[in-house]
């Protein structure tokens, strides 16, 4: 792990976007990013909300049991007496919910700081740690949870002015965040690519590997360190959808070369093993023409004449910056993340989105064990909910996809609202069986995912927007491109369990709507012209976030389906640098080529490639 924690000389800060050195005098700020930790223990990185707070932060997940340490070190430029603060949040608090469960210490050179942080303030803020006394040298910096309820940290700063309160907000704390990292202010050029990918699940993966079959130079950038977004041990939901059907057999070849060999199921039995992330890794590594840039975000773009230059990718670690230039960018971020920064038209329901879930489940225990009350949960106590029942309880049913919420919340924006919602079900229902129904004595919380498990948000808007009324007039389009094989799978509050939680259910239900095609047990093809953006000349989408509306979303958002789309999005581009074309044109003149590149296929089991039709 690459430890980045710098001990800044940082002049009086201007508080605009540039700092500046002005009349008064120098002073000592030691900012301790707890992403650079050099060991995390038992905490875990959060880059989910980083384009909202700045960074990411350090979560410890602990299901109720405090985790380990985190600790590094830092260099105390000169001893004297220093002032703390600690940015940080009580999580339970925008609710007034009792208790503060994400209470943690921070311990400087083996003294715990007399303030518990985590424990005030709705929002992320700096908390006052009151003052230490450190030598000049190396100087140690632990974390140190105290109940395993999700306590978090942004950051800890040290400073010998005692009058110095450190700035919440961007741009203001950007600024200071650079300043005191001694990062440039502009990102550093990372390199040109033909095809920049950002987003490596399961869809983004898959167009890298086409296009850099086909003869591309590609990087891919994902934010977190592992590749299969949704499909990946971190949040643990296995592959549906269709590939490899006729006409285009060989579309899905790729996809198949990801997919794990074991079905997983709901419980504990869901493992992280199933889902082989080292596999998916090994095989994005094999291909020379990918440059693969895990653990960065990316949160910026440069745009010129309708069509995209560049995109800066941020790193979840260091907080440096990177700039990639393409000719093509491809967005699989679900979230419409590079459409959005570049202006590309997009649609999002108002209210009425399928929400995210954190998968979690229970294990049975070889003897009884006990679960502390958690009044700032979900009170559960009357109510009900999956896997409970009059006299009877199915542990199976815990922690399952219908565990939903954020129907009508911002999907970027509230997200760790969501989140923190999700958290607090689950810990309400497990309260309630343990401590109200006392049931499952020899059962115990397991595993929750602590990223969320998106379904929708933004769609990017292409110059075909794939409606219900194609799917049940069974439109046939000119330019199929990748297979559905799922039912129009919408999902909604649960009305059995809405009541008491209305406006903020967090069960759901689905409905399946059942188009011919479906019904006939055969796809349904996607358009290719629902691949790519109709106002960005050179833009690319491949997921849940392409030309659909909400209504028709259910039957194209799954992962298999999403990884088809990327394959072909991978030929495309490839049409698009032999031709210097752009997508839309790659439909108007060269739809026979990307046919015969359906035909071939990109698998590493598929036919050879033509040729004339690979960028040598």
């Amino acid at each position: 792990m690459k430890r980045v924690i710098a001990t800044t000389m940082v002049l009086s800060l201007s508080w605009g976007l540039h700092a500046a050195a002005e009349s008064t005098p120098a002073k000592d700020y030691i900012l301790v990013e707890a992403e650079a930790f050099s060991s995390y223990g038992g905490w875990v990185l959060d880059p989910q909300f980083m384009d909202i707070m700045g960074s990411p932060y350090l979560l410890a997940h602990g299901l109720g049991k405090p985790v380990a340490d985190a600790t590094t070190e830092v260099d105390s430029p000169v001893a004297g007496t220093y002032r703390v603060w600690v940015r940080t949040k009580d999580w339970v608090a925008r609710w007034k919910a009792p208790g503060a469960p994400g209470k943690f210490q921070v311990h400087i050179n083996g003294k715990a700081l007399e303030s518990a942080f985590g424990t005030v303030g709705a929002k992320w803020h700096w908390q006052d740690g009151g003052s230490v006394d450190l030598p000049s040298g190396k100087v140690s910096v632990v974390l140190h949870d105290l109940t395993g309820f999700e306590g978090r940290c942004d950051a800890i700063l040290l400073t010998q002015d005692a009058q110095f309160i450190p700035p919440n907000r961007d741009p203001e704390m950007a600024v200071f965040r650079r300043a005191c990292l001694g990062q440039p202010e502009q990102p550093e050029t990372a390199g040109k690519f033909d095809l920049v990918v950002t987003g490596g699940g399961i869809a983004g993966t898959c167009a890298a590997i086409s296009a850099a079959r086909l003869g591309l130079k590609v990087v891919l950038i994902q934010d977190r360190p592992i590749l299969g977004g949704n499909n990946s041990s971190e949040v643990r939901v296995w592959l549906q959808g269709a590939r490899n059907k006729e006409p285009w057999p060989r579309i899905g070849d790729v996809v198949s070369e990801l997919e794990q060999q074991k079905s997983a199921h709901y419980g504990p039995s869901n493992t992280s093993e199933i889902y082989e992330d080292e596999k998916k890794l090994a095989l994005v590594r094999a291909e020379t023409n990918i440059t693969l840039v895990l653990e960065h975000r990316v949160n910026g773009a440069r745009v010129e004449e309708g069509s995209l230059r560049s995109v800066i990718a941020q790193s979840t670690r260091t907080g440096r910056c990177q700039r990639f230039i393409g000719k093509y960018f491809a967005d699989c971020t679900g979230d419409a993340t590079v459409g959005a920064l570049a202006g590309a038209d997009f649609e999002m329901e108002p209210k009425g989105r399928m929400g995210p879930c954190n998968l979690w489940n229970v294990a049975p225990t070889q003897e009884a064990v006990s679960f502390p009350r958690c009044p700032w949960a979900l009170d559960l106590s009357d109510n009900p909910f999956p896997g409970r029942g009059k006299g009877k309880v199915d542990p199976n049913k815990l922690g399952g996809w219908y565990w939903e919420s954020g129907f009508d919340w911002d999907p970027m924006q509230e997200m760790e609202y969501v989140r923190d919602w999700n958290f607090r079900a689950m810990y309400g229902a497990w309260d309630a069986l343990k401590n109200v129904d006392k049931v499952l004595p020899n059962y115990a919380l397991n595993w929750s995912a602590h990223i969320l498990g998106k379904r929708e948000s933004r769609r990017l808007m292409g110059d075909v927007v794939l409606t219900l009324a194609d799917l049940t007039k069974d439109q046939p389009f000119p330019d199929p491109a990748a297979p559905t094989g799922w039912s129009n799978d919408l999902h909604y509050p649960d009305p059995k369990y809405v009541k008491g939680f209305e406006g903020n259910a967090f069960i759901s239900h689905a409905i399946h709507g059942k188009y011919p095609a479906y019904i006939e047990k055969r796809p349904f093809w996607v358009p290719y012209r629902a691949l790519y953006s109709r106002n960005i000349t050179n833009l690319f989408m491949a997921g849940r976030c392409i030309s659909v509306k909400h209504e028709a979303l259910g039957a194209v958002r799954v992962m298999r389906t999403g990884g088809c789309m990327g394959e072909v999005v991978g030929m495309a581009a490839s049409l698009c640098v032999r031709h210097d074309a752009t997508p839309r044109t790659v439909y108007e003149r060269y739809l026979a080529d990307l046919g015969e590149l359906m035909l071939g296929g990109t698998g590493t089991r598929s036919p050879p490639i033509p040729s004339s039709l690979k960028i040598e």
